[in-house]
């Protein structure tokens, strides 16, 4: 009808990382955004993290809080990774992924189409296209969850034991029992004095209770020398790490449109990386569900599903032999199955690395799991 105002190129539900970051790339090609979100203004309170070699070139590295080359791990000896780690300022990635030029509608979503989103209140708003941001579904069988806290360097200097950081400590002095659900170490420098120790469930399905991960942590650190003064500044990790089936029509981005990686729960990188391709497609009018998922990612995808069944199966007695199989796999191939999101080849090599340096008793587990299509 004459005189009605036109549709905004794209409404994108949900600033989280993945949301603002495509919101962002989107008004920079001069598209017309609405952003929907039940908090627009909320300041993000999670640590993210990524490998730098999956940064997208436009992120300014002013958002990155600290960088760890050769991030240790410890399954069975101690080594390094040859890759930086870094650890987000997340208040400045916030901030630098600007959408100051958007329409902003500050309300929670119940229902979205091709072109339309219903909020709670009624209001239907309407868009050429939409895009749902909203983060990980709240329920889902494999999860991960964690507990940490935040020390000074010098305080959490007994936990690294001379290191920078621990990407991954499976060191047993947690206090689990050969028998029980598995859980490491994370512990990275989030700042110039500041360092977090957190005790991982990396999956878990159901995944270990918040509970048992303080009291896991609490017991690695006093082992190590460390008491946790009163009012520790703490962290709690929970979300689901098992990539949901899209429903409805929409488009789906981040980690509601499956780049949660299944192994690691990461899909912050993947989602900065992507903004660019989804935006472009977004712009010219050619995005579908391949815009982000073409054929050699979905292989790569089935794969991680396969390797998340295997993980869901350790337990404490093999979880290290596990890890130290993945982490003796050549370097190319480590890199692929964590980070690449379209080389089959090199996906299926590092899971046949591990099987094959995996001694027999963990071999069974893997097969169990790989060929075993649901969990029971």
């Amino acid at each position: 009808m004459a005189g009605e105002p036109p549709l905004p190129d794209v409404a994108i539900v949900g600033l989280g990382p993945a949301g603002r970051a495509l919101a962002h790339r989107c008004l920079l090609r001069g598209l017309d955004v609405l952003v929907v979100d039940n908090s627009p203004d909320r300041v993000w309170a999670p640590t993210y993290a990524a490998w730098e070699d999956e940064l997208p070139e436009w992120l300014d590295r002013s958002s990155v809080a600290s960088r760890v080359p050769y991030p240790a791990v410890r399954a069975g000896r101690p080594r390094t990774l040859g890759r930086t780690y870094c650890v987000f300022d997340t208040r400045t990635l916030q901030s630098i992924l600007n959408i100051s030029k958007a329409h902003i509608v500050a309300g929670r979503a119940v229902l979205l189409a091709t072109d339309a989103v219903v909020l709670e209140n009624g209001t239907v708003l309407h868009a050429r296209y939409v895009v749902d941001a909203r983060g990980t579904e709240t329920r889902g069988a494999a999860r991960q969850t964690a507990y940490g806290v935040f020390l000074d360097r010098a305080s959490a200097a007994p936990a690294l034991e001379g290191r920078t950081s621990w990407f991954m400590d499976w060191q047993g002095d947690n206090g689990a029992d050969s028998s029980e659900q598995p859980s490491f170490l994370y512990a990275v420098p989030t700042g110039p004095d500041r360092v977090l120790l957190e005790e991982t469930c990396l999956v878990g399905s159901p995944p270990l209770s918040v509970r048992v991960l303080r009291e896991r942590l609490l017991h690695r650190l006093e082992a190590r020398g460390i008491t946790v003064p009163d009012g520790a500044e703490i962290e709690v990790v929970n979300f689901v790490v098992e990539p949901s089936a899209r429903h409805g029509k929409s488009l789906a981005f981040g980690a509601r449109g499956g780049l949660i990686h299944p192994g690691t729960g990461y899909s912050v990188a993947a989602s900065l990386a992507l903004a660019d391709r989804m935006s472009a497609a977004l712009a010219d009018g050619t995005v579908s569900g391949s815009t982000v998922w073409p054929l050699p990612a979905r292989a790569v995808a089935a794969l991680r599903m396969a390797g998340l069944r295997v993980l869901l199966d350790l337990d404490t007695s093999n979880a290290g032999d596990f890890f130290e199989a993945f982490f003796t796999s050549p370097p190319g191939q480590q890199r692929a199955y964590l980070s690449s999101r379209a080389d089959t080849r090199r996906t299926l090599a590092a899971m046949w690395s591990v099987f094959r340096r995996s001694p027999t008793r963990l071999r069974y587990t893997i097969v169990r799991a790989v060929f075993r299509r649901h969990r029971p």
